[in-house]
């Protein structure tokens, strides 16, 4: 009896390895991983993330830049950089300052939701939007000083 039942068990162990490799992924689900921690661990990939902190960056200013060709053919508004990195045009006591706010803020939305598409990871995306924001605040020193009016502060914290 007992070595009968051993049968079974060296059976059914070798039966569940053939599912698994015949892409029986039902069977595969019901074995225990490994180790206690290896669906919880995700491997570091320094390329991966330097490719995610670039592509953010690049779809981030690429999508100001279109916001601000489109305030360009609806507003008659000057298309510079200084639109991007500096402050002179985000004064929100006027109306022309306000379309580059609203600009701003539309951006920063489009740029949350590729932000969830890049990223995958719902732990990684604070850290994500910070990287973001602290390379924008180190571009926008190096192009124009570093931004000391509260205008720029408050539009780009919003």
């Amino acid at each position: 009896m007992v070595s009968q039942r051993s049968n079974i068990a060296n059976s059914s162990s070798s039966n569940s390895l053939s599912n698994f490799n015949n892409g029986n992924r039902a069977a595969a689900a019901l074995s225990p991983p490994t180790s206690p921690h290896a669906a919880n661990t995700a491997q570091f990939n320094p390329r991966l993330i330097l490719s995610q902190i670039i592509s953010l960056q690049s779809f981030h200013y690429v999508v100001l830049g279109f916001i601000f060709q489109i305030n360009h053919v609806l507003f008659a508004t000057n298309i510079t950089m200084d639109r991007i990195f500096t402050a002179k045009f985000l004064d929100i006591w006027s109306a022309m300052g306000w379309i580059d706010n609203a600009a701003v803020l539309m951006s920063s939305f489009i740029g949350s939701l590729l932000l969830a598409l890049i990223v995958e990871k719902s732990k990684k995306c604070l850290d994500f939007s910070v990287t973001l924001f602290l390379i924008h605040i180190v571009l926008c020193s190096v192009y124009g000083g570093f931004p000391s009016t509260w205008d720029w502060w408050i539009s780009f914290n919003v």
